[in-house]
């Protein structure tokens, strides 16, 4: 099972993945530097988003394939950051991305969740807490999602389950499966 749960990370190691809070933040680092000593405003990232989008750029953090709803991780993350960093300048930020990036992508009319995504916040409560280098995100990523694969595993054990072993299946066999119904 490690070798198969190792691909599998390997495979979700890419910028909507795995590297998707680090261009969120990275995107949130970009912005902050372009505001200055300014404080942020609505107003202020309703442009920014506005440039970005006319340069044919993303926003990334909002959005996702499934939900149609504010992630709820993210609303868990931003629960714990008005706790515990509501004073962080780069929390300022997101929370004024949060109110103002929503309406904006809906007034394009072209998005069909405008809402922030887990990614959007959790590279901010990283770079809080001091996890500034950016190639441990993934592992964090990683790990996170081994938890419950692993309590799974310990748990099969410890019930005396047999030990899983996925067939391989050809293509062709699944296509001839599907293909039937």
């Amino acid at each position: 099972p490690y070798y198969s749960w190792a691909a599998g990370l390997c495979g979700l190691a890419g910028p909507l993945h795995g590297l998707a809070n680090q261009e969120c933040l990275g995107w949130l680092l970009e912005v902050q530097k372009e505001l200055g000593n300014q404080k942020v405003t609505k107003e202020f990232i309703v442009d920014y988003v506005e440039k970005t989008l006319k340069a044919g750029k993303v926003v990334p953090g909002f959005g996702h394939a499934v939900l149609r709803q504010p992630d709820p991780r993210y609303m868990l993350e931003r629960e714990f950051a008005l706790k515990h960093c509501k004073d962080d300048p780069l929390f300022h930020l997101v929370d004024a991305c949060y109110h103002a990036i929503p309406p904006t992508l809906e007034k394009t009319g072209k998005v069909k969740n405008p809402f922030p995504n887990v990614d959007a916040h959790s590279g901010q409560l990283m770079y809080f807490y001091n996890l500034k280098e950016e190639n441990f995100y993934t592992v964090v990523f990683a790990v996170s999602r081994s938890m419950g694969c692993v309590a799974q595993y310990v748990w099969s054990r410890a019930l005396g389950l047999p030990i899983e072993r996925p067939k391989s299946v050809l293509l062709d066999t699944l296509k001839a499966a599907t293909m039937k119904k």
